[in-house]
């Protein structure tokens, strides 16, 4: 792979993290705020919705690739080490650092989109391209 070949999925990948961003906040503000769910519950079920939206939209839109079932299957593995990590750093701005809790999910995320697009290029890439 080329760089502007990498630049290029990076810059689809940044677009598509966007709208997932936006869904998942969107859920997290509807289920924290309106339904008055505790933060973190509320960050574990937006969490687990936008994943579904993401697999998808990485699949057309990032990496050009057809998704099948053994990628959406091998999918969640990217997302292991982010909801770790946002989970961790939401936990630590709202209780140490005193965020505002609509805020700190956002924060959060400025931390993992590089973690993000690595493991997942690797892993759909690679269930893409079986050796």
């Amino acid at each position: 792979m080329n760089f502007k070949t990498l630049n290029t999925e990076f810059t689809r990948f940044v677009f598509v993290g966007v709208l997932n961003t936006l869904s998942y906040y969107s859920i997290y503000l509807l289920l924290h705020n309106v339904f008055s769910w505790p933060y973190l519950l509320a960050h574990v079920i937006g969490f687990v919705i936008s994943l579904n939206i993401s697999f998808f939209l990485n699949c057309y839109v990032t990496y050009r690739i057809r998704p099948t079932l053994k990628k959406y299957l091998y999918f969640p593995l990217t997302q292991v080490v982010n909801i770790s990590v946002s989970t961790a750093l939401i936990f630590i701005f709202v209780e140490f650092l005193q965020f505002n809790s609509n805020i700190a999910p956002f924060a959060a995320v400025l931390f993992t989109i590089p973690i993000t697009f690595v493991v997942s290029g690797k892993i759909l890439k690679d269930t893409a391209h079986p050796k």
